[in-house]
C-alpha cells in the first residue's frame, strides 16, 4: 500500500506561484485525476508527486506499507509516461524495451516479445523508433509505464496522439493492469483519460490561494 501526502504544497518559478496550499492524499487503489487547462501547473504537480522536482513550499511525503520512503528514493516506486519524455529514437523497439527493462522490471516477468504483442506493434519490432508515428510512440510510452512493475503509475495526458481505437486499447490496459496501484492522471479534462478516477484535484482551486509577492518599495 503506497501513500503520497502533499501538505500545503506549492511551486514558484521566477517570483510567480504556479499553485500553492495544495493538500491531498494519494493512495493505492484510489486513482486521482489532476485537471486543468494548459499552463495551469498539472505537469509541474505530477513531477512534484514523482519527486522529480521539489516543492517551493510545503511537503510531499511517501510511505510504502507503513514505512517512510525518502523523497530521493521515491522515483524507484514510479512509472511515468508524459509528452515531454523522449524515447531513444536510434533504438529499435526491441532495443528500447530491453534498455527499459534494465531500469525497471516488467510485471509478471513479461518477455520483450510479450510486451511488443501488448503494444500491437509486432511488425515494427526491428524498426528504429525515429520512424514511428506519434501515435505509435505514445503506445510505446504508455505500455512501458503501465507494464513496469511499480506501485505507482503517473500519466500525463495519456491519450495524446491516440486515435479512438488506441484510446480503447489504453483503457483496456489500465483496466487489466491498473489493479491496486496508485494511479495519477493529468488531463485537460478529456473524459476518456480520467473518468475512471475516484478522486480529483482541480488546479484552479489552488490559483486564488497563490502567494502574493510583496509590492516593491521605492525610496
Amino acid at each position: 500500500m503506497l501513500n503520497i501526502t502533499l501538505e500545503n504544497a506549492g511551486k514558484q518559478y521566477n517570483h510567480t506561484w504556479i499553485f500553492s496550499d495544495l493538500n491531498a492524499t494519494l493512495a493505492s487503489g484510489q486513482p486521482t485525476a489532476i485537471l486543468g487547462a494548459n499552463g495551469s501547473g498539472k505537469s509541474t504537480l505530477l513531477q512534484m508527486i514523482a519527486s522529480a522536482i521539489m516543492p517551493s513550499s510545503g511537503t510531499v511525503s511517501y510511505s510504502l506499507n507503513g514505512n517512510i520512503i525518502r523523497a530521493e528514493q521515491a522515483f524507484r516506486l514510479m512509472s511515468i509516461a508524459a509528452p515531454y519524455m523522449e524515447l531513444i529514437e536510434d533504438f529499435t523497439l526491441t532495443e528500447m524495451i530491453c534498455f527499459h527493462r534494465r531500469l525497471k522490471p516488467l510485471m509478471r516477468n513479461m518477455t520483450t516479445a510479450e510486451l511488443i504483442r501488448i503494444m500491437q506493434l509486432e511488425e515494427n519490432a526491428g524498426k528504429p523508433i525515429r520512424y514511428f508515428s506519434s501515435g505509435m510512440k505514445q503506445r510505446v510510452k504508455l505500455a512501458l509505464a503501465i507494464m513496469s512493475d511499480t506501485p505507482a503509475l503517473l500519466l500525463d495526458e495519456p491519450v495524446s496522439n491516440l486515435d479512438q481505437k488506441a484510446v480503447e486499447w489504453f483503457r483496456g490496459l489500465i483496466g487489466s493492469f491498473g489493479g491496486e496501484r496508485l494511479i495519477v492522471i493529468s488531463s485537460n479534462s478529456v473524459a476518456s483519460e480520467h473518468d475512471f478516477c475516484t478522486n480529483t484535484i482541480r488546479m484552479e482551486d489552488y490559483k486564488s490561494r497563490a502567494h502574493a509577492e510583496p509590492a516593491p518599495m521605492f525610496l
